[in-house]
């Protein structure tokens, strides 16, 4: 029964509030020693654990790295870098970003990018610099808005060409179950032609925005 000790921290700890990693391992130590387990081999299941899942834990590397690179000036470099360049659009900044997205999602390369990675450090400051030079006024949340949703696009549209993502096995095995036999590489050909209309919408909506700023101006 003092096993399941585990259980009463887990619980005591979420209904009080504290930080859930480390109210988990916590539970894990307490499981552990209730069992019988050598303190030095629950440490060594830890080290085991955190290097077999080490990308699990990535992000809380990526995220204070980022947050060092905006106090010391990112977004106001990439608003530099966008409003130097001549003919630059937030339009076609966007169809760029938007096109990468989905490129480097269908190849499976769906962490390199996203919201906390480059939308809010890079992509959000420099389409609003380009959205400011064709006479939108500065602040508001439509471009950062509009950039969080070209990504979100990108990557729901690209990454079931993909033929080893987790969409595409769950709609195989869904199939499956109703007796439908389909092969992963069907499917994501299938998605294929979702994501080029998905491109050419939405990039037409980008390519529209352009138009009506030119106007407005």
């Amino acid at each position: 029964m003092l096993v399941l000790a585990g259980i009463a921290v887990i619980v005591a700890g979420f209904l009080l509030r504290f930080n859930p990693l480390l109210v988990v391992a916590v539970s894990a130590l307490v499981t552990g020693l209730a069992a019988g387990i050598d303190p030095l081999a629950i440490l060594a299941a830890f080290g085991k654990a955190f290097n077999t899942n080490r990308y699990v834990s990535a992000i809380y590397i990526v995220l204070p790295v980022i947050a060092l690179l905006e106090r010391y000036g990112l977004q106001e470099r990439a608003r530099g870098a966008i409003a130097g360049l001549r003919g630059a659009t937030v339009g076609r900044l966007l169809l760029g970003y938007l096109l990468f997205r989905q490129i480097t999602s269908a190849l499976g390369l769906t962490s390199i990018a996203g919201p906390a990675q480059s939308v809010r450090p890079l992509v959000a400051p420099m389409a609003e610099a380009a959205a400011e030079r064709q006479g939108v006024p500065p602040g508001g949340d439509a471009i950062p808005a509009l950039a969080a949703a070209t990504d979100n696009i990108g990557l729901f549209f690209g990454e079931d060409i993909f033929i080893a993502i987790g969409s595409i096995l769950l709609m195989k095995g869904v199939l499956e179950g109703y007796g439908i036999v389909i092969q992963p590489l069907h499917l994501s050909l299938w998605a294929i032609p979702t994501a080029i209309a998905a491109l050419l919408i939405h990039g037409g909506r980008l390519l529209w925005l352009d138009r009506r700023l030119a106007r407005a101006a």
